[in-house]
C-alpha cells in the first residue's frame, strides 16, 4: 500500500480577475495560506499558463515550478478539461461549445477541433516537461443526445459513435504515450465517457490503450445513483487521479436524476462542500489506499449554497484527515509465531 499525496486545490474554479486569483502566483500563495500542498492548473487559462510555450520550453516550465515552490505547492497536475470537450462535439451543441475554443476557431467546427487535438497533445508535452504522469480531461460526446432516446436507438449508432471517439483520442493517447504520461478522463455527465460501461467501451475501442486512465470524482456517480466504491474496485488499476468533491442527492416527488430544468440549488442532485454532501470519503481513501493509489487527492469545489473562499478554507484540513499514512507492517506482528517452512509443512501434515 501507498500513501495519498495531498492536499491539493483545482484552481479553475477560483481564477478571477482581481489579486490574489488573477495570477499562478497569487493563486499558489492563496492557496498555500489554506494549507495546500499542491495545485492542479487549468491549461486554457493565459493568466495561469502558456500551454504552447510549456510545450515548447523545459525552460519555461522551470519557472512555473519554480513560482510554485515558492509559494510552498507543488503541481500536481495539468487539465484540458474545455479543450478536451471539444475533440468530439455533436452539432446540436456547436453554438454552446464554440465559447470554449480560441475565437479564431468559432463559427468553425472542424477548425474548432483540431485546434482541440492540439492542445491536448501540447499538454502532454508540457506535462513531460513539468515532470509529472498524470493529465486530466473530458471525452467530449457524439451521443450525448442519444443517451435516453425516443424514438429509440437505431442499430449500430453507439457503436459507430464510438468507433469515432477512438479514431479522435487514439493519436492523443498515442502522442501521451511518447511523452510518458496518463491521460485520465473525468467519467461525467454530458460525456460519452459517464459511467463504467462507456467507459468499457471506448476502452475497448482504443484497444485497452494503456494510457486511457481515470480521474475518479464520486459527486457525478453520486448525480447518477451509480455506487461510486464498487467503481474503485472494477476500475482501480486505471484510476491515475483523484478529485475530492462532494455531492448529495435528495429527489422528491417533483424530481429525480434529470433536475427537472431546475437551477443547481433546486435540483434533487446538488455538488456541494466537502463534508456537506453524502459522499462516504472515509470508505474512499480507505479504497484508494488499500489498492496502491498514491496520486493527489485535489479538491475540486463546485458549490451551489457555500461561498467559494469558505469551502476552499475547510477544504485543506477536511482532506488532511483523510488522507491515510499506509502501515508498514501489519498490525498483528506481534504475535508471530516464528514458525519457518519445514514447520509450516509439518503443520499442514505434509513434512
Amino acid at each position: 500500500m501507498k500513501t495519498i499525496r495531498g492536499p491539493a486545490i483545482f484552481l479553475a474554479q477560483f481564477a478571477a480577475d482581481a489579486p490574489p486569483f488573477d495570477s499562478l502566483d497569487g493563486l499558489a500563495r492563496w492557496a498555500a495560506g489554506h494549507g495546500y500542498k499542491g495545485v492542479q492548473i487549468p491549461t486554457w487559462d493565459a493568466r495561469l499558463i502558456d500551454l504552447e510555450r510549456a510545450a515548447q520550453s523545459r525552460d519555461y516550465c522551470d519557472e512555473i515550478k519554480g513560482i510554485c515552490a515558492a509559494a510552498g505547492v507543488a503541481v500536481t497536475e495539468l487539465s484540458t478539461h474545455l479543450q478536451g470537450q471539444l475533440v468530439a462535439v455533436h452539432p446540436a451543441y456547436d453554438l454552446l461549445m464554440d465559447g470554449l475554443a480560441a475565437p479564431a476557431v468559432r463559427g468553425n467546427p472542424a477548425a474548432r477541433q483540431a485546434w482541440a487535438v492540439e492542445q491536448v497533445k501540447l499538454a502532454a508535452k508540457a506535462s513531460r516537461h513539468l515532470g509529472l504522469t498524470a493529465h486530466a480531461t473530458f471525452s467530449g460526446a457524439l451521443l450525448w443526445p442519444f443517451v435516453f432516446p425516443f424514438p429509440q436507438r437505431p442499430a449500430g449508432l453507439v457503436e459507430e459513435g464510438f468507433a469515432e471517439l477512438a479514431r479522435r483520442w487514439r493519436p492523443i493517447l498515442d502522442t501521451f504515450e511518447e511523452n510518458g504520461v496518463d491521460l485520465c478522463y473525468e467519467v461525467h455527465p454530458s460525456e460519452d465517457l459517464h459511467d463504467g460501461d462507456s467507459y468499457e467501451m471506448f476502452l475497448a475501442a482504443v484497444g485497452n490503450h494503456a494510457r486511457a486512465c481515470l480521474l475518479y470524482d464520486p459527486s457525478h456517480f453520486v448525480l447518477q445513483q451509480l455506487d461510486y466504491l464498487e467503481y474503485i474496485d472494477f476500475f482501480h488499476e486505471r484510476i491515475r487521479m483523484f478529485h475530492v468533491k462532494d455531492a448529495e442527492f435528495r429527489p422528491n416527488g417533483r424530481k429525480g436524476v434529470y433536475g427537472g430544468y431546475q437551477p443547481w440549488a433546486n435540483r434533487a442532485g446538488r455538488f456541494r462542500s466537502l463534508g456537506d454532501g453524502q459522499v462516504d470519503f472515509g470508505a474512499i481513501f480507505s479504497k484508494l489506499t488499500q489498492y496502491g493509489f498514491d496520486g493527489w487527492a485535489v479538491l475540486e469545489w463546485e458549490c451551489c449554497i457555500k461561498d467559494s473562499e469558505q469551502g476552499a478554507a475547510e477544504g485543506a484540513p477536511f482532506i488532511a484527515r483523510h488522507i491515510i499514512r499506509a502501515a508498514a507492517r501489519a498490525f498483528d506482528d506481534f504475535a508471530a509465531s516464528g514458525i519457518d517452512h519445514a514447520a509450516n509443512r509439518r503443520l499442514l501434515g505434509i513434512g
